[in-house]
């Protein structure tokens, strides 16, 4: 199974290198993969299943941060990695599976617990250590401070209102965190 399922994931990345989440067929990953499309379907009850699986496996490694930094600096860690992701191939399957979800709710709701939710938590649960440790003022609402930042970043990748670099992922942090930097770490 092994191998089959590493080449189901080469399959639905390759094929979605040539066309969009919508024009992905569950028959074109089958054929590609060298696989029955009942393989496919025993695993992967949808496309959407199907290629958030792939995104996860080869997305969500390159987002995983050191465990020793502060708050702020997981924070740019994360931005950085994902801004770096969304320029890549995988932005391109990111932004198709968020225009799926827009008319098919099930689509947007498995890329939310599956994609956004665990690095959501994993983000808010670093801000609120900072928190917790002083680093950030105590009335910082974690959960609003992560929005603001990626929320911004998912803003900018769909709407392609301005470039998506490194340093536009830096200059939001830090103006963002500016105002919840607690006095003692402001000094």
């Amino acid at each position: 199974m092994a191998a089959s399922h590493a080449g189901i994931m080469d399959a639905v990345y390759d094929l979605l290198q040539e066309k969009s989440v919508r024009d992905l067929t569950m028959e074109a990953v089958a054929k590609r993969a060298g696989v029955g499309k009942p393989t496919l379907y025993k695993w992967w009850p949808t496309k959407a299943a199907l290629v958030l699986a792939m995104l996860v496996e080869r997305m969500a490694r390159k987002l995983e941060k050191p465990t020793a930094l502060s708050a702020e600096q997981s924070l740019l860690f994360r931005v950085r990695r994902l801004i770096d992701a969304l320029n890549g191939p995988l932005g391109k399957i990111v932004a198709g599976l968020i225009a799926e979800g827009q008319s098919e709710p099930a689509v947007l709701q498995e890329f939310f617990e599956r994609w956004v939710s665990p690095r959501r938590n994993a983000t808010i649960a670093d801000l609120q250590r900072g928190k917790d440790a002083g680093e950030l003022r105590s009335d910082t609402e974690p959960g609003l401070l992560n929005d603001a930042i990626f929320g911004a970043i998912y803003y900018r990748m769909l709407l392609r209102s301005g470039p998506m670099t490194r340093r536009f992922g830096e200059e939001l942090v830090e103006q963002i965190i500016r105002g919840h930097r607690s006095e003692t770490a402001r000094k």
